[in-house]
């Protein structure tokens, strides 16, 4: 695995804490899918009932695996960076009884990829914006695609573009050495106060245009023969 591979699963490693794997999956359990998972979910739906092995990239704790196996699907395997989000998916799935059906697996994609094989669909939820390699990425993830392709991604507005660079950003001067670093420990702070400007930011949008929504965009392709992967 490459350098900048090794960086980005150490910082994910930070970000993507035990603490809050736990946070989501209960959350996960008390009030289901959330709002981008529901809308794969139901695009997914459109494109035909699912059936065959699903793929799910970044695939933190589960969600759209025991979501379409329930709707399904008979095999699923998730890939994530994060080993507390692995582990608590694996915990999960032994909760509900599906360890035969899924597999969970500590590492990054760009770099494992040639380990698996095609499957039916491929799915990627809240990813590629975190991913500082997306081009790399949504190709291989296309390459593994036999019949649907299905992410979320934001909305192309300023609030969303400042609240995901800015944190972005961040992540990145915390794994420098530059004199324009961040200490590792100081970068959550960092990161708290971001977040809290680009919500009060969003707020303030909502109040000014009540009628825009908000929603992440989401795209389920059915995958074509003659589909461009390079």
């Amino acid at each position: 695995m490459s350098c900048c591979c090794s960086s980005v699963g150490a910082a994910a490693e930070r970000q993507f804490s035990e603490k809050r794997a736990t946070k989501d999956l209960a959350k996960y359990r008390s009030k289901g899918p959330g709002p981008t998972a529901r809308l794969l979910l139901a695009g997914i739906a459109k494109a035909g009932p699912p059936h065959g092995r699903l793929l799910d990239v970044g695939s933190g704790v589960g969600v759209l695996m025991f979501e379409l196996l329930e709707r399904g699907l008979t095999e699923a395997i998730g890939i994530d960076l994060s080993s507390a989000y692995v582990s608590a998916a694996s915990d999960e799935a032994a909760r509900r009884g599906r360890t035969d059906a899924v597999r969970f697996v500590h590492g990054d994609f760009v770099g494992i990829a040639s380990q698996f094989l095609a499957a039916a669909i491929v799915t990627l939820d809240r990813v590629i914006c975190c991913y500082p390699e997306y081009e790399r990425l949504l190709d291989e993830s296309v390459r593994h695609a036999g019949h649907h392709f299905a992410l979320s991604y934001p909305r192309d507005v300023w609030y969303v573009r400042t609240s995901f660079a800015n944190p972005a950003v961040t992540v990145a001067r915390a794994l420098t050495n530059t004199f324009a670093g961040i200490r590792p420990a100081d970068a959550p702070g960092f990161i708290a106060a971001q977040l809290v400007g680009a919500g009060i930011a969003t707020l303030f949008f909502r109040w000014l245009a009540p009628a825009l929504s908000t929603e992440a965009k989401d795209v389920v392709v059915p995958r074509r023969q003659n589909l461009r992967t390079s």
